[in-house]
């Protein structure tokens, strides 16, 4: 009797510490693609829920009309680095009802912070510029696994965009609003 009970005790704490030991992740890395633009990425564990990720990637743009170039239409690829704080806020939930939650596949509070430097443009006309802009942007998104390897990634937030005029020649630097709406679809390396 002692020795089952001892083995119904073992097996319940390591069911239980298993259980425990769900959340963040201690490092996810991969790559992302989305309607505009591809991205490398990588999340830090830096506390309970709290992730930091860090990004490089090309974000891609289109322009048209008769006020742009030949009146044509044309894209562009440039730089981007980010850096976003992430709070996942509800894998504990997910969890608790035996959903998916490796590689921090929940919801998530963010305040993405993006610079898209001038260093190049990729692009079908040539001698194209950008200004020098740095975003700061609060976003609520979410995360889901598709298989083992796959995820998808849907965000929103408004915040603001400061860019750089002065360094291209205007007489002044400019700060606007600017708004995250992104949906991605992307591979993790294990």
């Amino acid at each position: 009797m002692r020795k089952t009970l001892f083995i119904i005790l073992l097996c319940n704490l390591t069911f239980y510490s298993y259980s425990q030991n769900k959340g963040i992740e201690k490092s996810v890395f991969g790559i992302q693609t989305g309607v505009l633009g591809v991205w490398i990425q990588n999340e830090s564990k830096i506390g309970g829920e709290i992730a930091l990720r860090s990004e490089i990637g090309l974000d891609a743009g289109l322009f048209g009309g008769s006020l742009f170039y030949d009146g044509g239409t044309g894209y562009l690829l440039i730089p981007t680095i980010t850096v976003e704080p992430r709070w996942y806020y509800n894998l504990d939930k997910r969890a608790s009802r035996s959903k998916n939650i490796s590689d921090n596949a929940g919801n998530f509070i963010s305040l993405k912070t993006s610079f898209l430097p001038d260093w190049f443009v990729i692009s079908n006309y040539e001698n194209i510029n950008i200004i020098n802009q740095v975003t700061i942007i609060p976003t609520w998104g979410i995360r889901r696994n598709i298989g083992q390897h796959f995820n998808y990634e849907a965000g929103f937030g408004i915040g603001y965009r400061y860019s750089f005029a002065k360094s291209a020649g205007f007489i002044e630097n400019e700060g606007d609003i600017a708004a995250n709406l992104h949906l991605r679809i992307g591979y993790r390396v294990r």
